[in-house]
């Protein structure tokens, strides 16, 4: 069991996307805030890791805005939210990326002991991410998986799902559901689940179990991964980055300009 004592952290601020609230952090300060919410053990929290996408479709769904703000940390996973931040004079070096996020928090925290569960993805992708974080983190502890089914789960299929990670006792859950289905189950299931921690991380699940290939770092850190999944998944992913990039450039460009009158619903 784990100390409940309070753990002070730095807090860098935040800044608005479209009424999203975005914390203006690195990976170092998203680690130190999760395990300081593992050690006091106080309630369960949940990250939202977002990007372009996130924060667009945060504009057609009110209620997702919604679940977006009322996050624990929102950390920007995308350079479109770097570059903004940078112009609201928050000298953020890199993005926070999930795949990297994920394999940072348990490389750092391995020799701790903390329980990890993975939820979400297909049961071939959890098994293989499960079987690569033990392969680079022998010491690692996966306490749990599971595969939702690809379908809305029933309240009963949703308490058993709660009960099955609150018996494992996990101090992170790690949810692969993509957005905006993460953010949603995080939300909602958040009341029912006794692990301190919810990280929704989405595609982490395919790239790091090594069934999706990964953008080179030079794609990825200067904004052009977006073409990389593109052209790997044109079909699935034409909509998120033509239509949905495109609208969130215009909107973005309009708050600057303070022509987009703010929406605080």
């Amino acid at each position: 069991m784990h100390a409940t004592t309070a753990i002070a952290f730095s807090d860098p601020g935040s800044f608005s996307v479209l009424n999203v609230r975005v914390d203006a952090v690195q990976i170092p300060d998203a680690i130190e805030r999760i395990e300081s919410w593992i050690r006091t053990r106080r309630r369960c929290h949940y990250v939202a890791v977002t990007g372009m996408h996130g924060v667009t479709e945060a504009q057609h769904d009110a209620s997702l805005r919604k679940i977006l703000n009322a996050a624990d940390l929102v950390v920007p996973d995308g350079m479109p939210l770097v570059w903004i931040a940078r112009l609201r004079g928050f000298p953020l070096r890199r993005r926070v990326y999930g795949p990297e996020l994920m394999m940072a928090f348990c490389e750092a925290t391995v020799s701790k002991g903390y329980r990890h569960f993975l939820y979400g993805g297909s049961p071939e992708v959890c098994g293989r991410l499960a079987q690569q974080l033990r392969r680079r983190f022998p010491a690692i502890s996966i306490v749990g998986t599971y595969s939702p089914p690809f379908r809305p789960l029933s309240s009963q299929e949703s308490a058993d799902v709660s009960e099955t990670i609150n018996r494992a006792e996990p101090d992170i859950v790690w949810v692969g559901l993509s957005t905006p289905k993460q953010e949603c189950w995080m939300h909602q299931h958040r009341g029912q689940l006794r692990a301190p921690v919810l990280v929704g991380v989405g595609a982490a699940f395919d790239i790091n179990s090594g069934a999706k290939k990964q953008a080179p770092a030079w794609m990825r850190e200067n904004g052009f991964e977006w073409l990389f999944r593109l052209l790997q998944e044109p079909r699935r992913l034409w909509r998120r980055y033509l239509v949905c990039g495109s609208e969130f450039a215009f909107m973005v460009a309009l708050e600057f300009l303070d022509i987009r009158r703010p929406d605080v619903r």
